[in-house]
């Protein structure tokens, strides 16, 4: 449960960086202060806000270029950072199992984005994954 945890405050450390344009390590600072996570979970929240940030370029580029008719900046807020926390995950992240990336990016879909936005996810990630990361 804890790294589920870590992963919601990454994913909405990314929200918080991107709507209110504020900096990568105020926001870390800001949301671990709010929390308690044990130090592999708050070094995981670490490493994957850093590298979403660090490679928000190639992220941005490579959900485009698999969510049809639907460029990074037409996406919601939610949809937009939970697909950028699983993208970094599956290329960036080899001890994370590709499937626990995709089904905890569904399930924070689940969570925090509307009706249609596990299904999107699913299938953007699922893309992601067929074609071997980035293009």
């Amino acid at each position: 449960m804890s790294r589920r945890l870590a992963r919601q405050i990454a994913f909405q450390t990314l929200f918080q960086i991107d709507l209110a344009k504020s900096s990568t390590e105020d926001s870390l600072q800001q949301r671990l202060s709010d929390v308690v996570l044990a130090p592999d979970d708050e070094q995981y929240v670490y490493r994957a806000v850093r590298g979403v940030t660090e490679q928000m370029n190639a992220i941005n580029a490579q959900i485009s270029a698999v969510s049809k008719d639907w460029e990074i900046g037409r996406l919601g807020t939610v949809d937009r950072n939970i697909l950028r926390l699983a993208v970094y995950e599956i290329v960036f992240m080899d001890d994370i199992p590709v499937r626990v990336s995709i089904n905890e990016a569904v399930e924070l879909a689940k969570e925090f984005g509307d009706r249609n936005s596990p299904r999107f996810i699913n299938g953007v990630l699922g893309t992601v994954v067929r074609d071997g990361g980035f293009q």
